[in-house]
């Protein structure tokens, strides 16, 4: 027997025409099925829905709200509004003094030529004497540049006596390179300071020094090179790991293919760690904890300034700061979703730039460190209510919607919350892994200029001259010196230079 339809007693259904009952039960069931379809659609458009917002999300990546570099934003791509000119033309103001070069010390002066004007330029009367305070005028040039090529020739003479021929050897302080010390620090120098590509480099020392290499010499230099920096870069790195503060990161860096000389094929990353004098940089073949546990050491206790990534997981977050700059570009992708996740976003980045704005006014010395602290706690207690607030909100299990991604990004920052705010109870530390981020700069760029090195032999060289060149230049000291009498002690004995500055 049919159920009786909803909204009809059971003996008015009873009292009902079979043939009408047999209608009404059709309709019934079309209805229902109409009802099952529309609730069909309905899942499918909320999972268009949510598919739609999320290809919405990855076109609207940028540097500005993802890690993407600001070279992959594209000639389409809306920077921050800017803050507006001054409203004055290009260049130099009006009483602007010029900064043009300065006048050089009379002792580096090789040539002096003195000027007398010939007569009064009113009357014409004959003029002679000297002023004792002439206007100075200095031209610097660059005279013809020609190596100096020097042969040694060994003579092999044969004893009068037992008729044995001995050959002379080259002196102790000869290299047995066909290229000196100074030319060799200079190959070293255009592979790290200055990131030319072998071809250029070639070019660079045809042109402008009339020497011919090939690229089998330049790359043979560079190794000698590397070996003779071993020391110096092992004493920077020991000393690094003893420091108070490190900015670490990390980027790819191939070293070859599994058709070249890596047989493994791996990517490779370079890794770096910066400190306040020395700078170091080694090569690793994966981007892991164990990586970054060769880095900084087993046993390092500073504070450690990086971004979220977990293969720094294993120290504790009372010695991380995490970097604020990352975490900025994830509360702007938070801003950029549509709903709540726009509101919340829009909430923890104003709170944010509160706390900078009292950053920026402690270092320009506006406010001093205990206003810092006192200020910004009040901030630090909303940021985080604020995300506590999203991660109670919640979402399904197996959603995977906007609002998702936004609350598994404020537990994950409440997580790791203690460690955002170490810059404010250690006075000394930046906000930002900006440092090592400016360092690893230097890296990429020789990447892309010369799409990676094509041995594990060239990614230690590069490690270690990046080592050199950047650690040199925080201390304003002179690369190419320094590569030079490192080639000498290493080869000729003496005392290697030390990359620690002087105490």
């Amino acid at each position: 027997m049919s159920a009786t339809p909803a909204g009809i007693s059971e003996a008015d259904w009873q009292a009902t025409p079979t043939a009408v009952r047999a209608f009404i039960l059709d309709q019934q069931a079309e209805l229902q099925a109409q009802q099952q379809e529309i609730e069909q659609l309905r899942g499918q458009l909320a999972v268009l829905a949510t598919e739609l917002a999320s290809l919405r999300e990855q076109i609207g990546r940028s540097s500005r709200n993802s890690s993407k570099p600001p070279s992959s934003d594209g000639p389409g791509f809306k920077p921050p509004a800017r803050r507006k000119g001054s409203g004055s033309k290009r260049g130099g103001q009006p009483g602007h003094r010029g900064s043009g070069p300065e006048l050089l010390p009379i002792e580096r002066v090789d040539e002096v030529l003195d000027h007398h004007p010939d007569a009064c330029r009113r009357c014409g009367t004959l003029l002679d004497g000297e002023d004792p305070d002439p206007l100075r005028h200095q031209v610097i040039e660059i005279p013809p540049i020609t190596p100096v090529v020097i042969e040694h020739r060994l003579h092999r003479l044969v004893c009068p006596c037992c008729s044995t021929s001995t050959c002379a050897t080259l002196p102790a302080d000869v290299e047995a390179s066909h290229y000196g010390p100074r030319l060799s620090a200079l190959v070293g120098l255009l592979g790290s300071a200055f990131p030319l590509s072998f071809s250029k480099t070639q070019a660079l020392l045809d042109q402008l020094l009339g020497i011919e290499m090939s690229r089998g010499a330049i790359a043979a230099i560079r190794e000698r090179i590397s070996a003779t920096l071993e020391q110096p870069m092992q004493e920077a790195l020991v000393f690094a790991r003893q420091q108070p503060v490190a900015y670490v990161d990390e980027t790819g860096a191939p070293t070859g293919n599994a058709d070249g000389n890596n047989p493994t094929g791996k990517r490779g990353w370079q890794w770096v760690m910066v400190t306040a004098v020395v700078t170091v940089f080694i090569q690793g073949l994966s981007r892991s904890a164990a990586a970054a546990i060769e880095l900084l050491g087993s046993a390092f206790g500073g504070i450690v300034v990086s971004d979220r990534f977990s293969a720094y997981n294993h120290l504790p977050l009372e010695q991380r700061q995490l970097c604020w700059a990352h975490l900025i570009r994830d509360l702007a992708a938070i801003a950029e979703r549509p709903g709540a996740s726009a509101e919340f976003g829009a909430e923890l980045l104003d709170l944010q730039q509160q706390l900078f704005g009292l950053w920026h006014r402690y270092k320009d010395g506006t406010i001093d460190w205990p206003a810092l602290q006192h200020r910004s706690r009040p901030i630090r207690q909303a940021f985080e209510v604020t995300l506590q607030r999203v991660v109670e909100l919640g979402y399904q299990r197996g959603e995977r919607t906007p609002w998702a991604k936004t609350v598994r990004t404020c537990q994950q920052i409440l997580q790791l919350a203690d460690g955002l705010w170490t810059f404010l109870e250690i006075e000394g530390i930046e906000p930002t892994n900006n440092a090592a981020e400016r360092a690893l700069r230097q890296s990429v760029i020789q990447r892309k200029i010369s799409h990676g090195v094509q041995s594990t032999k060239g990614a230690i060289c590069r490690s270690r001259l990046l080592t050199v060149t950047t650690s040199l230049r925080q201390q304003g000291r002179d690369v190419w010196q320094f590569l030079e009498q490192a080639w000498i002690a290493h080869h000729r004995g003496g005392i290697m230079p030390s990359l620690l500055p002087e105490p």
